[in-house]
């Protein structure tokens, strides 16, 4: 059974924190290994790369090999079945769509003393993509990442993507080639990421890698996280439902299982203020895993980290305890969601009125579903187009500009100890630094 809170039991902020505080991220002491992976790719490129790929996935390929060209990215795509080419081209046009409503502005404004200051949004040169691989895997995730990449202008997007014993997915080639992925690479793990950080001879290097992967792809991400950019270090998925007697049991029930079969770690709760719903919820939970293929990991899931969390006042007490654990996904299915969304302030994704499963979001809605776990929605927002680009400001003083604002700037070199900053300003106000020592008389 998942665990039952109830916000009038006298314990309930103890286990409440003791909820939030739980951490479902795999501790795995893979560092070390993982450290020798990038060094052996970085001293040995190639060779290390593809002896590491036959170590690990069974397949042996050289340089002529390891790339899908573009040739073979249509035969791959023309072995998936025509509904499922045009469900992912749905789903691209809608992902790229919202995408290019997030696309930031350049901006430039001249101040009342003269000086022109902005910014402008330019894209990163090169994207890694890693994609899980074998016959298990996501096209979902290739459009995801690839699609804001292209609406963000990248010039080159390079995925890679294990191949167990050459085993590929048609359909995430497919969805690669739809995205308009430029190099795909048949190799995965920690070598993947180093090659994508720092090249081999196959492989030129990228400047930052999105995607998800195991505990190996992820500390490689650490590990060369200032050689490249990175996107996010992602945990177990999650979802939060607030639910009334609006909603429906069995919907809601589902909604939590949608989550709970991704992983025996993911985590799916449950706010209402209605215990005869609550319990109605459960019993459904219990009859939708009975017709589940993924039935042995939703259980686990479920009733590991599970929880239901009854208050008295959905719109009063649900906020605060939606900010505390800033989920992933937060599903709004309840009266006035739209007043309940307004006061909240940390979530991953939000998903608002009956109608709007979560799973929606996983595939063709528009938005990202690549999202801040482990509360980390704190802090971060989900992958968008600023992901793959960055800002450069600029700055443009005239003489009466630098005139107006040098003085204190001077002031300020001074204060900090650096003379040569002071002097570059003062030289051209025709000011002497405070601080400028002058210099000795050798004529003596």
């Amino acid at each position: 059974m998942p665990l039952k809170l109830n916000l009038d039991s006298p314990d309930f902020v103890a286990q409440f924190q003791a909820l939030v505080a739980d951490t479902r991220d795999v501790e795995s002491d893979v560092s070390g290994v993982v450290e020798r992976i990038i060094a052996d790719v970085r001293r040995r490129g190639d060779a290390a790369l593809f002896d590491l790929t036959d170590q690990f996935d069974k397949v042996t390929y050289t340089s002529e090999t390891v790339r899908i060209d573009p040739g073979a990215m249509e035969k791959f795509y023309a072995q998936c079945r025509e509904e499922e080419l045009e469900a992912l081209k749905v789903a691209k046009s809608r992902i790229e769509a919202f995408h290019r409503h997030s696309m930031p502005s350049d901006f430039s404004f001249t101040d009342d003393v003269g000086a022109h200051l902005g910014a402008r949004w330019t894209p990163i040169a090169a994207a890694g993509i890693y994609v899980p691989g074998g016959l298990a895997s996501y096209p979902s995730s290739v459009l995801m990442n690839a699609v804001p990449a292209k609406v963000a202008g990248v010039g080159r997007i390079v995925m890679t993507v294990p191949s167990p014993g050459g085993a590929l997915s048609p359909l995430v080639v497919a969805a690669a080639y739809i995205a308009g992925v430029d190099e795909i690479y048949k190799v995965g793990g920690a070598q993947a990421v180093a090659a994508l950080a720092y090249g081999t001879e196959t492989i030129q290097p990228v400047d930052k890698i999105f995607g998800p992967g195991n505990s190996y792809v992820a500390e490689a991400k650490r590990q060369v996280f200032g050689q490249v950019g990175i996107d996010m270090i992602a945990g177990p998925s999650e979802i939060l439902v607030v639910a009334d007697s609006s909603a429906r049991p069995d919907w809601t029930a589902i909604d939590l299982l949608s989550q709970a079969e991704h992983d025996p770690t993911a985590q799916s709760i449950l706010i209402t203020d209605d215990e005869t719903f609550a319990d109605a919820v459960i019993a459904a939970v219990e009859e939708h895993l009975k017709h589940l293929a993924t039935q042995e990991t939703a259980r686990q899931s479920w009733e590991t980290y599970g929880a239901v969390i009854l208050c008295g006042d959905l719109h009063g007490d649900a906020p605060a305890l939606i900010d505390a654990l800033a989920p992933e996904h937060l599903m709004l299915a309840c009266r006035d969601p739209h007043r309940l969304f307004d006061a909240v302030q940390h979530a991953g994704s939000a998903f608002i009125g009956h109608f709007t499963p979560e799973a929606a979001g996983d595939y063709l809605a528009g938005p990202n579903h690549v999202l801040p776990t482990s509360r980390r929605a704190r802090f971060s927002s989900g992958l968008s187009v600023l992901d793959f680009m960055k800002r450069t400001t600029f700055l443009e003083l005239s003489k009466g500009a630098l005139d107006a604002i040098g003085p204190a700037a001077v002031t300020l070199a001074d204060a900090e100890g650096l003379s040569a900053h002071a002097r570059s300003l003062a030289v051209r106000i025709g000011q002497e630094p405070a601080g400028q020592k002058t210099a000795p008389d050798d004529t003596t």
